[in-house]
């Protein structure tokens, strides 16, 4: 298997639904990928391990509730993260609140509640300004799946 490009990681496997979004719309673009579940409160340590050690490119975080892990994530990295809000007891308001507003320096690129989808293609997005033959599998895919049309 080939050196993953982006690494999936969410803070509990009750986040396992939208990481199975992510997955799936990855693998829709055959983007290497992998999933790890580690928490920015019970497993800093090995989280912190993992993302200075990981080959990953680009980072989606999937949490919920305070939803530090993408803030914990951009501390500790110069590699894009995208966080994905997960809908709880206040309807992921808590989780996305927590992502934009991260302190200045910090950012995490935050996709809507739930989202897992929208941060796959952002995650491509990303890759593919370096990696043409990505770049026109999205296009190829995005015309197919939605109708776009690219406009120049």
């Amino acid at each position: 298997m080939a050196e993953p490009l982006v690494a999936v990681i969410a803070g509990s496997r009750s986040d396992e639904k939208v990481v199975e979004e992510v997955v799936s719309t990855l693998k829709e673009l055959g983007i290497e990928h992998e999933v790890q579940y580690l928490s920015a409160h019970r497993n800093h340590y090995q989280l912190e391990e993992y993302i200075k050690k990981t080959k990953a490119r680009v980072f989606i975080a999937v949490a919920g509730m305070a939803a530090h892990l993408p803030g914990f994530i951009a501390s500790i990295t110069n590699k894009p993260v995208i966080g994905v809000p997960v809908s709880g007891k206040l309807l992921g308001l808590d989780s996305l609140l927590s992502m934009v507003q991260m302190p200045k320096g910090f950012p995490v690129a935050t996709v809507g509640v739930d989202m897992g989808f929208n941060a796959a293609i952002l995650a491509a997005e990303i890759l593919a300004l370096s990696d043409e033959e990505l770049s026109q599998r999205l296009k190829r895919w995005k015309k197919e799946k939605f109708g776009w049309v690219e406009h120049q």
